[in-house]
């Protein structure tokens, strides 16, 4: 029942959202007067452009951090064109005088631009491949008959379910989602129950790392499919076993995958293929 967004035509791209804290609109000839000032962005010790490789690594992972976020969130994702290969305005956020390089799409791209690209991509395949990702009716939070536990559960770093005094707490910066893949209580076009694998979304937005301990309520391996402190995506032989401590690291977001068959072992499908079971009109 939503549209979700990080950036949009008015505003910073999502490279200039990690990389300025001020709008830099001197080219559209208002003083800079023009557009917006208050922009919830953050340019990791450098305002502008930048060779420092470490500057460079922590904007390319909060990129990859939005991204997922964006991604992986229930309603229709709208991403902005661009983002996805790390296009620039300059800092520019309200562009629509210029009719340059500040606007145009700089289609040569560096290593970089195109490994966001290729993570951009693998995301999209990801939220594809799962139903559970973009369900069509509102989470119950409670078990869904034929389910061992809830279609939604939040976790604290301790491997718990969230109380309601943490989820109000001030300061949470780590938290848990667990997403049923056999909850999710809904059917195709042929009338099939829609099933997927379980989802765990673990988002970290502490400067240091987390340990969190994984569920384990059907001592099964996790998979790990994304962790967003690199750029690869969906390595399905790395898997850590439930009732685990897994770190997180500083500021990341971590998916893993509990495969619905129960053995383990990830269905062998191309990218955004889904089996019969899967609603494909998705």
């Amino acid at each position: 029942a939503s549209v979700n967004f990080i950036t949009a035509h008015d505003g910073f791209t999502l490279r200039d959202l990690v990389s300025y804290e001020s709008k830099r609109n001197e080219a559209n000839g208002e003083d800079n007067r023009d557009g917006e000032n208050y922009n919830e962005s953050m340019n990791f010790g450098v305002e502008g452009e930048t060779d420092d490789a470490a500057i460079l690594a922590a904007r390319a992972q909060q990129q990859r951090n939005l991204l997922a976020t964006l991604m992986l969130s229930q309603g229709v994702p709208m991403l902005l064109g661009g983002d996805e290969q790390g296009r620039t305005q300059r800092g520019n956020n309200n562009g629509y005088a210029q009719d340059n390089e500040i606007s145009w799409f700089d289609w040569s791209l560096t290593d970089a631009d195109r490994e966001l690209l290729d993570f951009t991509k693998a995301l999209i395949r990801l939220f594809m491949a799962h139903p559970v990702l973009h369900r069509r009716r509102f989470f119950q939070g409670r078990r869904i008959r034929g389910s061992s536990v809830k279609d939604l559960t939040w976790y604290a770093p301790d491997g718990r379910e969230m109380t309601d005094e943490q989820w109000h707490a001030d300061g949470v910066r780590t938290l848990g989602l667990r997403l049923a893949g056999d909850a999710i209580g809904e059917v195709g076009l042929r009338g099939e129950q829609i099933t997927d694998d379980t989802l765990l979304l673990i988002f970290n937005a502490n400067r240091e790392p987390a340990d969190f301990r994984l569920p384990n309520h059907a001592r099964q391996p996790w998979q790990i499919l994304v962790d967003t402190t690199s750029s690869t995506i969906g390595d399905a032989e790395r898997t850590i076993a439930g009732g685990r401590s897994y770190a997180v690291g500083p500021r990341s977001v971590v998916v893993l995958c509990m495969p619905r068959d129960g053995s383990g072992e990830a269905e062998r499908r191309e990218p955004g293929e889904m089996p019969v079971t899967r609603d494909a009109s998705r």
